[in-house]
């Protein structure tokens, strides 16, 4: 009997199932349409007069053809976006529903999608990715005079100019983009070999290589030093990890059979933010992504790969995105269902759901309302100066007006339940700071008694690392040992604290450290081992005990003493100190959350924690964005730098730092 290795079904709505069958010796043996269910199917026929088997079924689901396909959209005006997000938003999205399924059902024919099926060696799982052998869509290029991109051939051999990609125009410029397939690891050499001879310059990564434990790429690069692909040889030259992102540099080289051809450089931007379900919770990470990819990729340089896992997805969302901004910028207006119809006759199945497409209406009013809000430090100075002298022509804002954007952003009460169960209020200092459930700091669960995971703490991004701090309030008397148990659990080394203990009389924070020698608090134990006076700030050696296993830890303290009473410090000088004290300390200890706090956790917290965001990023790149710095972390805490003295004293820090350090003042 002879076995069959493969069978694809691919199941349409209104089509039936094709279905392609491939022998062992990898000859396509019979092509037939019939009313199989999915599943595991095993079926008798001949072939070359012997029976044989089918053992193996791949199903996957093509997007339906919809009666409503005649329907369209037009361009709307960027002043009419805020409203028309607002209208498609409302009912849970239905408008962007209904809007998505018109444009899906305009999709490329599948007749006209074939190309990754007619040759024996792209159909065998190879180089057309199947649902059930590494979890990806089933995704066909098109035919091979449209838009497909065609590699030269190998040693005569027809089947080797295949590689599952395809050009895709941008807003103007033709062939702008190649919307690819993630590498598997039998198609790592073809891709390698479309960079070096697309001239490629610049390749976007948007997945990760494994999510919800299931393969979504193949690792198509080196961790380290050099390995070659087929016939192209790929040298690591540097790699840069940020919070949203990773930027590697690659040096490629095609070793022909006669010589060497000259060296390339190859720029890796992978953006690293996207969940493992739906699309990112905020589209500010994706934009600041894009710029990047503009800034990185050269003039002149071949057209940019993107890719996600099967090339059409997160990768046909990252190409809306880029071209409706530059229509924006040209036209003043979007027209994100006429491009999306345009880009799908050049690769079918181009944006999968309609969370995608909103997700792209979502960022280009975000694009829109807020523009571009970097800043190279040389350009500081000028722009203190504009925000603080108020124009009247409209075409400049003053410091109140760019931070009045940020107090009319939505505070999302429906996201804060855990914070707000009768349970838990008690353990709030301030009643409208509550963390959201989605990034609130969970401890464990107190055997037998309810409600003993909540504590007043949210987890805030760094600029190279997620959850790099936790923002909390200044402990109650009440929840001092969920104060500890917090900094035990999350194996926090440093702590910061913005407040004294008293301001005008009120209590701002239980003392949670002893004045001398140790104190219990349940099942912690600090014991008190230094304390330094510096120039605005203690600095105090804790030792915490978990006293059940008897487990130490030290912990520094590092306590801001030159925060006034009212208003913000008279000069940037020592918050520049303790931020860099706070650095050198995750350092030496490992880069473990930072506990940092105020009295309420948001005002005073969410300043220094900006700060150290944007100093960090000043140091690396010469760059800062103060309005979006402030503008995230209000997505990840509410008031976060809650007063308009406290969002210019972020600026100010800036300038101070750039005069002191004078060799960031020239930085690019």
């Amino acid at each position: 009997m002879e076995q069959f290795d493969k069978r694809i079904v691919l199941v349409s709505p209104n089509q039936g199932q094709f279905c392609f069958c491939r022998g062992v010796d990898g000859n396509i043996d019979k092509e037939e349409t019939h009313n199989c269910n999915g599943g595991y199917v095993k079926m008798s026929q001949l072939s070359n007069g012997r029976r044989v088997e089918i053992v193996e079924q791949q199903t996957v689901v093509l997007l339906p053809r919809s009666p409503s396909a005649s329907k369209t959209y037009f361009p709307i005006p960027v002043d009419h976006l805020e409203e028309e997000y607002r209208l498609r938003s409302a009912d849970d999205g239905k408008l962007f529903r209904e809007e998505y399924n018109v444009s899906a059902a305009s999709s490329l024919p599948y007749d006209t999608c074939y190309s990754g099926l007619k040759v024996e060696s792209n159909v065998s799982g190879v180089k057309v990715t199947l649902t059930n052998s590494l979890n990806f869509p089933i995704v066909f290029s098109p035919t091979d005079d449209h838009s497909r991109v065609v590699l030269t051939q190998l040693d005569g051999n027809p089947c080797s100019d295949y590689v599952n990609a395809s050009y895709i125009d941008g807003f103007t410029e033709k062939n702008k983009f190649i919307a690819a397939q993630g590498p598997k690891e039998d198609t790592t050499a073809e891709f390698w070999r479309m960079i070096w001879e697309q001239k490629v310059a610049t390749v976007v990564m948007l997945t990760n290589l494994k999510e919800r434990k299931e393969d979504k790429c193949y690792q198509y690069w080196p961790d380290q030093g050099c390995w070659t692909y087929g016939n192209v040889r790929v040298a690591v030259e540097d790699f840069t990890v940020l919070v949203d992102y990773t930027i590697r540099k690659f040096c490629i080289q095609y070793q022909a059979s006669d010589a060497a051809k000259t060296p390339r450089p190859v720029t890796q931007l992978h953006f690293t933010s996207w969940p493992d379900f739906g699309v990112p919770f905020s589209p500010i990470g994706m934009l600041k992504f894009l710029k990047k990819v503009k800034v990185v990729n050269p003039p002149f340089a071949g057209p940019i790969v993107v890719h996600c896992s099967a090339g059409v997805g997160r990768t046909g969302t990252f190409i809306v995105i880029d071209a409706m901004i530059d229509m924006m910028h040209a036209e003043q207006k979007v027209d994100v269902f006429g491009f999306v119809s345009k880009i799908r006759e050049q690769r079918s199945q181009l944006i999968q759901t309609d969370m995608q497409y909103s997700f792209i209406y979502q960022a280009l009013l975000e694009y829109y309302l807020y523009g571009d809000t970097e800043l190279d430090v040389s350009s500081l100075e000028g722009h203190l100066h504009k925000l603080h002298n108020t124009f009247t022509n409209g075409d400049r804002v003053g410091l109140e007006e760019e931070f009045k954007k940020l107090t009319n952003m939505r505070i999302m009460k429906e996201n804060m339940r855990t914070g707000n169960l009768p349970a838990n209020m008690k353990k709030n200092r301030v009643l409208q700071i509550i963390p959201y459930d989605f990034n609130r700091v969970i401890l464990s669960m107190r055997r037998g008694q309810e409600f003993t995971d909540y504590i007043n703490a949210s987890f805030i991004d760094g600029y190279r690392q997620k959850d790099y701090f936790i923002a909390t309030q200044g402990p109650l008397q009440h929840t001092v040992e969920d104060f500890w148990r917090m900094v035990w659990e999350w194996k926090c080394h440093s702590i910061v604290m913005l407040t004294e203990l008293q301001e005008r009389e009120q209590d701002k924070c239980c003392q949670y450290w002893p004045t001398e020698e140790s104190v219990t608090y349940g099942d912690y134990t600090v014991e008190l081992k230094g304390d330094t006076l510096c120039d605005t700030f203690s600095l105090r050696d804790l030792v915490l005990t978990f006293v059940p296993e008897k487990q130490t830890r030290v912990i520094r303290h590092f306590h801001f003493h030159g925060w006034p009473e009212v208003g913000i410090p008279a000069e940037g000088k020592g918050m520049i100190d303790i931020i860099a004290s706070v650095q050198r300390q995750q350092q030496q200890s490992g880069n473990h959350p930072i506990v940092v706090h105020c009295s309420a956790g948001a005002g005073r917290t969410g300043t220094f924690i900006a700060l150290s965001n944007i100093l960090e990023r000043v140091k690396a790149e010469g760059l800062l964005d103060v309005f979006q710095t402030v503008k995230s972390l209000r997505m990840q805490r509410p008031h976060m730098v809650q007063t308009v003295e406290q969002y210019d004293f972020c600026y100010r820090v800036v300038q101070d730092f750039v005069d002191i350090f004078s060799d960031y003042a020239n930085f690019k």
